[in-house]
Protein backbone atom coordinates (compact mmCIF):
# COMPACT_ATOMS: atom_id res chain seq x y z
CA UNK A 1 0.00 0.00 0.00
CA UNK A 2 1.11 3.32 -1.13
CA UNK A 3 2.47 5.54 2.61
CA UNK A 4 0.54 8.95 2.78
CA UNK A 5 2.79 11.58 3.76
CA UNK A 6 1.78 13.99 5.97
CA UNK A 7 2.33 18.17 5.65
CA UNK A 8 4.59 19.37 8.77
CA UNK A 9 2.11 20.72 11.24
CA UNK A 10 -0.75 19.53 9.39
CA UNK A 11 -3.21 19.04 12.52
CA UNK A 12 -2.25 22.11 14.06
CA UNK A 13 -3.65 24.69 11.31
CA UNK A 14 -6.74 23.18 9.12
CA UNK A 15 -6.19 25.31 6.19
CA UNK A 16 -2.88 23.33 5.66
CA UNK A 17 -4.45 20.27 4.61
CA UNK A 18 -3.12 16.89 4.60
CA UNK A 19 -1.41 17.44 1.22
CA UNK A 20 2.37 16.87 1.00
CA UNK A 21 4.82 20.34 0.81
CA UNK A 22 8.30 19.97 1.45
CA UNK A 23 9.37 21.47 4.94
CA UNK A 24 12.01 24.08 4.28
CA UNK A 25 12.47 25.72 7.90
CA UNK A 26 16.20 26.72 9.07
CA UNK A 27 15.60 24.87 12.34
CA UNK A 28 12.68 22.58 10.79
CA UNK A 29 12.67 18.72 13.14
CA UNK A 30 10.81 17.29 10.13
CA UNK A 31 13.33 18.27 7.82
CA UNK A 32 16.02 17.37 9.66
CA UNK A 33 15.19 13.61 9.81
CA UNK A 34 14.62 13.34 13.84
CA UNK A 35 12.86 11.04 15.60
CA UNK A 36 9.25 10.90 16.23
CA UNK A 37 8.22 13.29 13.21
CA UNK A 38 6.43 12.40 10.20
CA UNK A 39 8.30 10.31 7.84
CA UNK A 40 9.08 12.84 4.75
CA UNK A 41 8.81 11.14 0.67
CA UNK A 42 12.28 9.59 -0.13
CA UNK A 43 13.57 7.02 -3.23
CA UNK A 44 12.70 4.13 -1.22
CA UNK A 45 8.94 4.28 -0.82
CA UNK A 46 9.08 4.07 -5.00
CA UNK A 47 6.51 1.29 -5.99
CA UNK A 48 8.03 -1.66 -7.67
CA UNK A 49 8.80 -1.48 -11.60
CA UNK A 50 6.05 -4.18 -12.51
CA UNK A 51 3.29 -2.40 -10.14
CA UNK A 52 4.26 1.11 -11.73
CA UNK A 53 0.66 2.49 -13.76
CA UNK A 54 -1.36 -0.19 -12.94
CA UNK A 55 -4.75 0.23 -11.62
CA UNK A 56 -5.33 -0.46 -7.94
CA UNK A 57 -7.23 -3.93 -9.35
CA UNK A 58 -3.59 -4.89 -10.65
CA UNK A 59 -4.75 -4.84 -14.46
CA UNK A 60 -3.49 -2.13 -16.75
CA UNK A 61 -5.70 0.34 -17.58
CA UNK A 62 -6.94 0.66 -21.36
CA UNK A 63 -8.90 2.84 -22.77
CA UNK A 64 -11.82 0.89 -25.23
CA UNK A 65 -13.77 3.39 -28.03
CA UNK A 66 -15.47 0.31 -30.00
CA UNK A 67 -16.39 -3.64 -29.73
CA UNK A 68 -13.07 -4.79 -31.49
CA UNK A 69 -11.35 -3.03 -29.26
CA UNK A 70 -12.78 -4.93 -26.20
CA UNK A 71 -12.41 -8.02 -28.00
CA UNK A 72 -8.61 -7.60 -28.27
CA UNK A 73 -8.24 -6.84 -24.51
CA UNK A 74 -6.25 -9.80 -22.92
CA UNK A 75 -8.18 -10.58 -19.84
CA UNK A 76 -5.65 -11.92 -17.53
CA UNK A 77 -3.81 -8.50 -17.47
CA UNK A 78 -5.77 -5.78 -18.83
CA UNK A 79 -8.69 -3.98 -17.96
CA UNK A 80 -11.28 -1.96 -19.97
CA UNK A 81 -12.50 1.72 -18.97
CA UNK A 82 -15.37 2.37 -21.71
CA UNK A 83 -14.77 6.16 -23.43
CA UNK A 84 -17.31 8.43 -21.98
CA UNK A 85 -18.35 9.46 -26.12
CA UNK A 86 -19.92 6.26 -26.22
CA UNK A 87 -23.49 5.78 -25.59
CA UNK A 88 -26.11 4.23 -23.37
CA UNK A 89 -27.17 1.70 -25.69
CA UNK A 90 -23.82 0.74 -27.25
CA UNK A 91 -22.28 0.78 -23.55
CA UNK A 92 -24.47 -2.32 -22.35
CA UNK A 93 -23.59 -3.90 -25.62
CA UNK A 94 -19.84 -3.72 -24.62
CA UNK A 95 -21.02 -4.39 -20.50
CA UNK A 96 -23.07 -8.04 -22.17
CA UNK A 97 -19.75 -8.74 -24.40
CA UNK A 98 -17.00 -8.15 -21.99
CA UNK A 99 -19.20 -10.27 -19.26
CA UNK A 100 -18.78 -13.05 -21.89
CA UNK A 101 -15.70 -13.00 -22.61
CA UNK A 102 -14.32 -12.04 -19.11
CA UNK A 103 -12.92 -8.71 -19.08
CA UNK A 104 -12.97 -6.60 -16.44
CA UNK A 105 -14.51 -3.22 -17.33
CA UNK A 106 -13.38 -0.44 -14.37
CA UNK A 107 -16.20 1.87 -15.32
CA UNK A 108 -19.75 -0.25 -15.21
Amino acid sequence: MKKKFKRQEYARYKKLGIKWRRPRGKTSKMRRYEAGKPAMPAIGYRTPKAERGLHPSGFKDVLVNNMSELENLDPDTEAGRISASIGKKKKEMMLSKASELGIKILNK
